[in-house]
């Protein structure tokens, strides 16, 4: 699929707690398990995000979310969609009935993830449950 429009300004990675990034980023940061085996680098709009953290990362207590213009990473992004796909599948998604639209996978650029693509790394914490309450940034906060 092509890209939506308008164009989101930003997407997202989300790193667990357990992984956080160093606070200066190298140029490429590791790849996490599930990119590596899916060929890509997993990202989400923050229409999406909400829905991922609900999934896949219920039980953290706070996780580490990169904030990534997408101007830096558009060329090597594409937008996909996971309908039918388990989690677990290769290509898989939390949305398997396509209800999230689709989602920005970063392609190519060797799997690169660092400090020329990320603009802002925050703490982000759970709460009670994930929330848009306590987005950590001061824009494009999160939608259901």
């Amino acid at each position: 699929m092509t890209e939506p429009s308008p164009r989101p300004k930003y997407i997202y990675k989300i790193v667990p707690a357990s992984d956080p990034p160093p606070a200066l980023l190298p140029e490429k940061l590791p790849v996490s398990a599930l990119d590596d085996r899916d060929d890509f680098i997993h990202m989400s709009t923050s229409h999406q995000i909400l829905g991922t953290l609900q999934s896949f990362f219920s039980s953290e207590i706070h996780i580490w979310i990169l904030r990534v213009p997408y101007e830096r990473v558009a060329e090597f992004t594409k937008w996909e969609n996971a309908v039918g796909l388990q989690p677990d599948e290769k290509g898989g998604c939390w949305d398997v009935e396509g209800n999230a639209g689709y989602f920005p996978h970063i392609h190519g650029n060797g799997m690169k993830l660092g400090s020329a693509e990320v603009e802002r790394v925050r703490k982000w914490e759970r709460g009670e449950e994930w929330s848009a309450k306590s987005w950590p940034f001061d824009e494009d906060a999160p939608s259901v």
